[in-house]
């Protein structure tokens, strides 16, 4: 479990990094300076707000690989940090096909790239949502076992 987290831990800082480096080398930010790179594009301002639910659901992972280490996995906790994965898996599905539209209404040669990866995004969120929606399911049929088992004894 220990190790996972440390992987979950650096698939974070490397997702950060990513948003913080690409942005620069892009071809049309080549010559701009940091002010019209970070404050002057509204499509990675908007990059920026969809990304808050990808770290979130990497924060309610650790957590789950932490109740998992600790053998609290069949617990009430987990069972809602799953369910906030779930979501956060949702809400990236949604935010990808905003910036889907956003890509697709711009008069621009290049959209095939960026439609590309929206829906490789998708459907990576997409198994992401249903993984965790399983999960979750299966993990609150063992705690409601668990508690009926807890009330009779």
């Amino acid at each position: 479990a220990i190790f996972l987290q440390v992987v979950v831990v650096l698939v974070g800082i490397g997702a950060i990094a990513l948003l913080l480096w690409e942005p620069q080398i892009e071809g049309r930010n080549k010559h701009a300076t940091l002010f019209e790179v970070y404050f002057q594009d509204p499509f990675l301002a908007y990059m920026y707000v969809a990304s808050i639910p990808f770290f979130v659901a990497v924060v309610q992972a650790f957590k789950v690989l932490g109740y998992a280490g600790r053998n609290q996995v069949f617990s009430q906790a987990a069972v809602r940090s799953l369910r906030t994965i779930k979501r956060c898996a949702i809400a990236i599905i949604g935010f990808v096909a905003g910036a889907e539209v956003i890509i697709l209404s711009h008069a621009n040669e290049d959209r095939a790239g960026g439609v590309f990866m929206g829906l490789v995004i998708s459907f990576a969120a997409a198994v992401i949502a249903t993984a965790a929606a399983v999960f979750e399911r299966v993990l609150q049929n063992a705690v409601d076992i668990k508690a009926e088992n807890d009330l009779t004894v």
